[in-house]
């Protein structure tokens, strides 16, 4: 049986609102904010120096071999890209710092100066980290943008950072940078990490496209080398990192080398038994906090790491999960929701006796882990298959961006074998607040504060939330510590608004999250400042939480919750899932094709009566069910711009393009 002592958390001073921090393991006492990881190793790029010099053989960065692609074209019209892949080719930790150091000597020979803006617009791939690692090492704050960003939020992002040189990739360059060349005037040179093609004709007069490799070449010709070098101090700004914002154009983040690594120091703590025998996939963007932070977690403790492409299986080709079988993943719950819903899927296939031992081994797992004991039998019989979705190995998931569904969490949990530590954080914290215990099995909460930040609890007359509340003080979760980042670029009157100092200069950053604390000091997001809207009638609703409720129902994929405070009722748009609703088509006799059986009202009807009876199950108010719904035919993606890319519901944006149904839904046509 594992016995492991519970760790709780501290009240300061006695009250309710907090502050409230981690406790120390050794005596109970309350933990001093802890802001570096390794003596002396306060600035980025000493992490990769220390990588280098403890690790210089153990490989670092792996990439998978392309033995053949070719364009597939998809029923609907669009064209994918089906890739054959190879074996990881592998860098070590030696190579990849020195790789870096002649990538960085080169944007210097191309005119890139310290403390002077970079960008990078580039998907998750090992050039990535190298150029990132180069921009550390150089002292070039590294502007960060999410790929799936739209040409205006990329050319807002590009001239307010007053960038001159782009590292970025041959489709991306091709597929969105090069339509808006012309809109951002101070761009001189376009450095692409692909090794083909060399040329690049067609550019505008005035713009140079070089290859990464021929940049790495310059940087390590004997003149370039010599150069003296201006290496960061931990206050420097080291990214700039654009949040792809589930409001308005994108805000830039101002993150300092000190601010990076208090939080990895913070998420590096709940990670047990780190070390350099562990592997990790990269699969999220990695101008996502959550990518960054963890690959540099894996970095300052010589973990062998790598890059995704996909973790489908494709025909021909082993997926990557299952040639690297990675021992740690970031992921987002949308990830997650995908694996959860396929198994879920192929359980209802099985013959019934082999779902019944399935259900059986399900609950006998779930009755044994809460009691803090193994079922080694169960996993290697029953649950071997599943887990071998994601290689096999893996020992931790951290789950971080949007909340976790309490059904996907128990699934990872007892399918895959492996916790799920799910995080809570922010870009403005540098991803850190706080991350669950690994041996933690209850669901819904994010954990206890990181040993790197404090929180503390601030009540909210408006939505009727306050530190006296009974059981739990509740409040907007309010963060600070030295992982507090340093603000947004050139805003102030946000910066005034988000942001604060404290009387011993510590800062602090107003999430709009609301949160309840536990008596074990477990955190616990219950809603969202700007998701509250006030019905005609006064009622208030929380549409975060009517989502949150209604996504566990089987029949739906995605929802958006939508109010108009003029109107008496809530209206709700629902990517329905395509194997449930088409099977519903089928009883009820519906022929056609999905975007048909879609809009058919009958089918309207019927989910809007399924989703009425799963919220009035998860005890939501009457005034909170969706009185109306609208069934999506086209899933929500960071690609449709309905999204952001950590799958969290862009409002404004959903509003306008469903504007006509509301209208129809609140006119009572």
């Amino acid at each position: 049986r594992n016995h492991q002592c519970m760790r709780r958390n501290t009240i300061m001073s006695g009250r309710p609102a907090g502050p409230y921090r981690a406790t120390n393991h050794e005596d109970g006492s309350q933990q001093k904010l802890v802001s570096s990881l390794h003596p002396g190793v306060d600035t980025l790029d000493k992490v990769m120096d220390y990588g280098a010099a403890r690790f210089p053989e153990r490989n670092c960065l792996g990439t998978r071999e392309v033995l053949s692609e070719e364009d597939e074209l998809q029923p609907n019209g669009k064209v994918f890209k089906k890739v054959i892949l190879g074996e990881y080719q592998w860098m070590s930790y030696e190579e990849t710092h020195q790789a870096a150091v002649c990538f960085g000597s080169g944007l210097a020979a191309l005119g890139q100066r310290p403390q002077c803006n970079i960008a990078i617009f580039c998907e998750t791939r090992a050039e990535w980290m190298i150029a990132a690692q180069a921009c550390f090492i150089y002292n070039f704050p590294l502007v960060t943008l999410y790929s799936t960003l739209g040409g205006a939020a990329i050319a807002h992002g590009l001239n307010e950072t007053e960038i001159t040189h782009i590292i970025t990739s041959k489709d991306l360059l091709h597929s969105r940078l090069k339509d808006i060349l012309l809109e951002v005037p101070r761009l001189q040179h376009i450095i692409v990490v692909d090794s083909k093609p060399t040329s690049w004709p067609g550019f505008p007069r005035g713009i140079m496209v070089h290859n990464m490799d021929a940049v790495q070449e310059l940087g390590s010709r004997p003149d370039n080398m010599v150069v003296a070098r201006r290496r960061p101090v931990p206050s420097d700004i080291a990214v700039i990192m654009y949040t792809s914002g589930s409001t308005g154009i994108p805000k830039g983040v101002m993150i300092s080398h000190s601010n990076i690594i208090a939080g990895v120091t913070g998420m590096a703590e709940r990670i047990p038994d780190l070390d350099e025998t562990d592997t990790y996939i990269g699969y999220l963007p990695l101008a996502h906090v959550l990518e960054l932070s963890a690959e540099m977690v894996c970095i300052s403790h010589g973990t062998l790491y790598w890059t995704s492409s996909s973790i489908r299986e494709q025909k021909g080709s082993k997926g990557d999960t299952s040639v690297l079988k990675p021992t740690l993943m970031a992921a987002v719950p949308e990830i997650m929701d995908r694996i959860y819903k396929n198994v879920m899927t192929k359980v209802e296939e099985m013959s019934s006796v082999q779902r019944t031992l399935f259900v059986l081994a399900y609950n006998y797992k779930m009755e044994q882990i809460t009691k803090g004991y193994k079922t080694p039998l169960c996993d290697s019989l029953v649950f071997g298959k599943v887990r071998s979705l994601l290689g096999g190995h893996m020992r931790v998931l951290l789950s971080g961006g949007a909340p976790l569904s309490a059904a996907t969490q128990r699934f990872m949990n007892i399918c895959l074998c492996c916790p799920v530590g799910q995080g809570y954080g922010l870009t403005e914290t540098c991803g850190a607040g706080t991350i669950s215990e690994m041996w933690d099995y209850s669901t819904g909460r994010v954990g206890a504060p990181l040993i790197c930040s404090e929180i503390t609890l601030k009540d909210w007359e408006e939505g009727g939330y306050y530190s006296t509340d009974k059981p739990h003080p509740r409040g907007e979760i309010v963060i600070g510590g030295p992982n507090v980042t340093m603000g947004y670029y050139k805003n102030e009157v946000k910066n005034r608004e988000d942001f604060f100092v404290d009387s011993n200069g510590q800062r602090w950053f107003c999430t709009g999250d609301i949160g309840e604390f536990h008596p074990d000091g477990c955190l616990k997001i219950i809603d969202r400042k700007k998701d509250l809207v006030k019905l005609q009638a006064g009622e208030y609703v929380s549409l975060g939480k009517v989502e949150a409720m209604l996504k566990n129902c089987p029949f739906v994929d995605n929802i958006c919750a939508y109010a108009n405070s003029d109107q008496s009722y809530v209206i709700g748009f629902v990517v329905p899932n395509q194997k449930q609703l088409m099977a519903l088509a089928e009883q009820r006799g519906l022929r056609g094709s999905w975007e048909e059986i879609c809009n058919n009202p009958d089918m309207e009807r019927d989910v809007l009566h399924i989703i009425t009876e799963a919220a009035l199950s998860a005890k939501l108010e009457r005034f909170e069910i969706p009185r109306k719904i609208r069934l999506s035919a086209e899933p929500w993606t960071p690609e449709t711009g309905l999204v952001t890319d950590a799958f969290k519901l862009k409002r404004k944006e959903l509003k306008s393009h469903y504007q006509e149904d509301i209208e129809r839904m609140y006119g009572g046509k």
